[in-house]
């Protein structure tokens, strides 16, 4: 049941998540992180199987910063896109991770970019996106409301309004949702919703 949207506009992306934790009809927990730090400019959003959603995110982690350590060099989100893609491809083949991704981050040669990736290895480079039973109502309302010059404010307000149709419409709706914000400056939290939006 979980719920990943993600904006990009001209200098900036974000990123929205529920923050339930559940097991079938059991709910366990209502502030996990789902947006995970890859580095200080790129941020992964991961929905899926618990166990698979830490596995994979550490295990991509962990090869990035060893990249960068051996290399004195950081990874761009593009390369980290490609290579989390290629992992989840081979992983197919013995053990898949069911586990989609959200990537988003901000670098100082191209800008912001946000990637979807799927347990299949499928990636793609977008402007609005997102996972989960939640998106299937939301996709086309940022479809309507994005455009390229999208201010911090106007993208807030389309993950408001994201929230908002999802608890309207959706029966197993989670009660909590995270935003992150990825620009120059860094990784930050904008805004912690539980309950009202």
């Amino acid at each position: 049941m979980d719920y990943l949207m993600g904006v990009k506009g001209p200098d900036f992306v974000m990123i929205c998540s529920d923050s339930a934790a559940s097991h079938s009809i059991i709910s366990i927990k209502k502030d996990e992180d789902k947006l995970i730090p890859i580095d200080s400019n790129k941020l992964f959003g991961v929905a899926g199987e618990a166990g698979d959603r830490v596995n994979f995110s550490e295990y991509i982690i962990a090869n990035v910063k060893l990249y960068a350590l051996r290399n004195n060099t950081e990874l761009s989100t593009k390369a980290v896109a490609n290579f989390t893609r290629g992992e989840l491809a081979k992983a197919l083949r013995k053990a898949p991770y069911h586990c989609h991704l959200l990537l988003g981050g901000y670098d100082k040669s191209t800008g912001p970019s946000l990637y979807w990736m799927d347990y299949l290895g499928t990636l793609t480079k977008l402007n609005t996106g997102g996972t989960g039973y939640g998106s299937m109502f939301v996709l086309s309302l940022f479809d309507k409301l994005w455009h390229p010059n999208l201010t911090e404010a106007e993208g807030l307000d389309m993950m408001k309004q994201g929230i908002a149709e999802v608890k309207r419409r959706l029966v197993t709706a989670p009660s909590n949702y995270i935003i992150k914000i990825i620009d120059a400056n860094g990784i930050r939290i904008v805004k912690n919703w539980d309950q009202d939006v």
